[in-house]
């Protein structure tokens, strides 16, 4: 049975109609003949919504108690077991309610994929765990229910739920999404105009991104070379000099023009590493362009205009921005530049950009003055002139007598200039050649392979030996600083990887992702296997074309180690590229193995920590528990003795005992419970507005009379909390105080606005706690100083700071002055407006209880 696909109506914001978009694809579906049931659908109370439902097979959801209310979820064991085609479960990110089988319901939506159901479901964008931030600094709210954003890349299908601001607000206005009741503060508040186009843009931007993604997909598949102009992409060449600022600042103004663009700043190096980049001028224009919210990436290539073009077309690219070529008019001898040969080979897909800065004409060096790596069209050269340059000189010489020392000197200067363009075979041929027409035009006796002078043989014998002394010279520097110079390309690459590796790109992808860029490759694969017998298996990969799933299968493989190997296909690459390839293969190993260990230590971390609080929980029950209950026992077993006649009073003493453990053992146990969801992570807060006098003085009914004063005015603001963990976090610092206070020093409990939040102090005159312990006494299973056994088992405070930190507040201990310890527990005041109280979300309807 195959995974069941995966359909996600994303809407920009509550109210859109992504509901309404799924019931309608149901009712299609079911038209055309396909098993179709609601597992799960939360109409909210809007008719048109409602009336969808009707036709549709609905499965019974389950009802489970929660907080003295019962609640409806899915039944994610009856879907499975109806096994329809398709199951329409809405609201991906909401939060179940605890006892449910799984915490999310996007973990039931996986179960159900995961049995062959296909589900279509609904999600908006602000509830994708990567933008929660981004929502949080727009519309001032945090949302607490979130979706992995991989669970709805890895949807078969997205499709946009879209409304403009203005007309979403109309929606809300008509009293079409929320009641009556609610609308005036949704509208003043999360429904802003400016949130609304705010959360439309990253709707817009994140489907934008999926889409071209799967393009990118489907252009490495069906290998794909030539431009599609669906986005503006635009790439920035830079060749290390200073107009590079120039150039990608240009290339960012050009991007701004069109929306969605994207820029791709691209440095291509030769093979032999001969450029007159500075390292120091790339590194600032990196910076620059990853401040323009650019990309930047290295590149080797020797025939530059055809690198240049390849990435771009790679990329699926529309623009190029070149610079105006910085050569000297002479220097154009040599070629039309790189940016003349662009424009020429772009076709008609490509629009290139050249731009004028202030380098123009200020020189670039001699071409081939750095003794790059003799080309083809080089050795030519040399070859011509080490053979017709003699030939010709001859002719003019035989006409003009210049004495064989003269002679001499020009033919040797032929030789050196063959050397210096074709290398030292060139040079060797005219070497003979000229001495062969010296003899036979310039040697008497003249037209005769013959030599009547001995002074004129010497002369002959070391022009030779000069010639190919200079010759073999000229070569051997040229082979030196080629090698230099492939050492230094070499360096560049590598300390561009160890700059890669400290700016903390680790991921194995990303890494693969350079070496396949770096080496112009159509796919890069690290693959490993267990032992020589076992079958190679891929630790990652970059690149869609031509994958391979055995080293023997690519164009270039490089070992790594016994049980490793790095394989690239695309071509066939020198053997002394494989020095530099050959390093990016052990930092993948490095980079996979630290991986592997940081995953391990995180596992080993939760297993310690999970190991500690495990022991704890032991001491704690093994004792503090047992304590309580051997009491009660005693007592009951003293009541029920037959041979004790007890008076009132001592059944009275006796029944206290057994009420006064009941109440230790409950609330014992009730903080083991509270620390047991916060460790979970399943304390989901339901915030409103309330005054605190409704909420302290509650939380002060387990503590004796008389033991705490309460000092918290009528005034005092509104804050923004769930009531029901704000009167725990309080009762258990009341109590926490009043077990360390000493007899007849009643603890004070206190409230103050401050700004945009209100503190509540409780204030004891205990013995106090130093500095150094104001932190560790939160932690769980902690209590400081003396304190008996049978006092708890240290869970109080640390239930007491989660509870705090759950409704969006802090707690925190100061020394009280005179004495004792003053926990400052800050909340966040309410907002001031009029209407409904604002909620930590859209008005509560698209936000679902826990």
């Amino acid at each position: 049975m195959g995974r069941g696909t995966l359909r996600i109506y994303l809407g920009a914001a509550p109210g859109v109609g992504k509901t309404y978009a799924m019931l309608a694809e149901a009712h299609r579906r079911v038209e055309r003949g396909t098993d179709c049931v609601v597992a799960y659908v939360e109409p909210h109370g809007r008719p048109r919504t409602q009336g969808l439902l009707h036709g549709l097979e609905k499965v019974p959801c389950r009802r489970l108690e929660h907080r003295g209310a019962v609640r409806t979820e899915m039944d994610v064991d009856a879907v499975l077991e109806r096994a329809p085609q398709v199951a329409l479960v809405d609201e991906l990110a909401h939060t179940n309610v605890p006892g449910s089988r799984n915490p999310k319901r996007w973990q039931d939506v996986t179960e159900l994929l995961a049995a062959g159901i296909d589900v279509v479901s609904t999600v908006n964008i602000q509830h994708l765990e990567s933008l929660g931030d981004v929502v949080e600094s727009i519309t001032g709210v945090r949302q607490q229910e979130t979706v992995p954003d991989e669970l709805v890349r890895r949807a078969d299908q997205i499709e946009l739920v879209d409304m403009s601001p203005q007309a979403l607000r109309r929606r809300m206005a008509h009293g079409n999404i929320y009641r009556p009741d609610h609308i005036d503060a949704a509208l003043s508040n999360y429904f802003r105009p400016g949130n609304l186009t705010a959360l439309r843009e990253l709707a817009l931007l994140w489907v934008a991104d999926r889409v071209d993604e799967y393009l990118q997909q489907y252009r490495g598949e069906h290998d794909i070379r030539s431009t599609w102009q669906a986005r503006e992409r635009i790439v920035v060449g830079l060749t290390g000099g200073p107009e590079g600022r120039t150039l990608i600042r240009r290339g960012a103004r050009l991007a701004e023009k069109g929306a969605g663009g994207e820029v791709m700043a691209v440095y291509i190096a030769r093979s032999d590493g001969l450029t007159s980049a500075s390292p120091k001028e790339l590194a600032a224009q990196r910076t620059l362009v990853e401040d323009l919210g650019a990309t930047f990436h290295h590149v080797v290539g020797d025939d530059i205009p055809a690198a240049l073009l390849d990435f771009a077309r790679g990329v699926n690219a529309t623009q190029i921005v070149l610079g105006s070529s910085r050569r000297k008019t002479w220097q154009y001898v040599f070629g039309p530049g790189v940016g003349a040969t662009v424009a020429r080979e772009s076709g008609p897909d490509l629009d290139v950009h050249i731009v004028t800065h202030g380098e123009i004409a200020e020189g670039r060096g001699l071409p081939g003055a750095s003794g790059a790596r003799h080309g083809r069209a080089r050795i030519a050269s040399g070859w011509l002139a080490g053979l017709l340059g003699p030939v010709a000189l001859t002719t003019p010489l035989s006409a003009v007598h210049l004495g064989l020392a003269n002679d001499m000197l020009l033919y040797l200067a032929l030789t050196v200039a063959a050397a210096l363009l074709g290398g030292l075979l060139p040079a060797l041929a005219s070497a003979a050649l000229g001495s062969l027409l010296l003899n036979w035009y310039f040697t008497p006796p003249l037209h005769h392979i013959a030599i009547a002078d001995p002074a004129n043989v010497i002369a002959l014998v070391t022009f030779v030996g000069v010639g190919v002394s200079v010759a073999s010279v000229v070569d051997l520097a040229a082979r030196r600083t080629h090698q230099a110079a492939r050492l230094r390309a070499e360096s560049e690459i590598l300390s561009y990887l160890a700059g890669n590796v400290l700016r903390g790109e680790t991921r194995l992808e990303e890494l693969l992702e350079r070496v396949r860029e770096t080496f112009g490759m159509d796919s890069a694969a690290l693959l490993e296997r267990a032992s020589d017998l076992d079958p190679w298996t891929c630790a990652g990969r970059a690149g869609h074309a031509g994958a391979v799933e055995r080293p023997e299968d690519a164009d270039v493989d490089v070992p790594v180690g016994d049980h490793m190997a790095l394989a690239l296909t695309g071509r066939v690459l020198p053997a002394e590229d494989r020095r530099v390839l050959a390093a990016f293969a052990a930092q993948a190993a490095v980079v996979l193995d630290r991986q592997r260990l940081q995953k391990e230590a995180d596992q080993a971390k939760e297993l310690a920590e999970g190991n500690r609080i495990r022991t704890a929980l032991l001491a704690a029950v093994s004792h503090d528990l047992r304590t309580p209950l051997a009491g009660i026992k005693a007592s009951v077993s003293s009541l029920r003795s037959e041979d004790v006649d007890w008076s009132e009073e001592d059944r009275a003493e006796l029944l206290a005992g057994i009420e006064e453990g009941a109440d230790r053992l409950d609330h014992l146990v009730g903080n083991l419970l509270d620390m047991s969801r916060l460790q979970t992570g399943t304390v989901t807060p339901l915030i409103r507005e309330i005054d605190l006098d409704e909420v302290v003085p509650v939380a002060l009914g387990g503590v004796p009379e008389g033991s705490v004063e309460l000092d918290v005015r009528e005034t005092l603001p509104m804050v923004a909390v769930d009531p029901g963990l704000l009167e725990r976090s309080v009762a258990n610092l009341v109590e926490n105080a009043v077990k360390y206070s000493p007899p007849g020093r009643p603890v004070l409990v206190t409230a103050s606005a401050i700004a945009e939040r209100v503190e509540v102090r409780v204030v004891d005159r205990g013995p106090g706690v130093p500095d150094e312990a104001k932190d560790r006494i939160f932690e769980p299973f902690q209590r400081y100083g003396d304190a008996p056994r049978g006092a708890g088992v240290g869970l109080g405070l640390a239930v007491a700071r989660g509870f705090a930190e759950a409704i969006g507040g802090t707690l925190n201990a100061e020394d009280t002055p005179g004495g004792g310890l003053t926990m400052v527990l800050t909340l966040r005041a309410a907002q001031p407006h009029t209407g409904p109280a604002r909620a930590a979300g859209p008005v509560g309807t698209e936000r679902q209880a826990s």
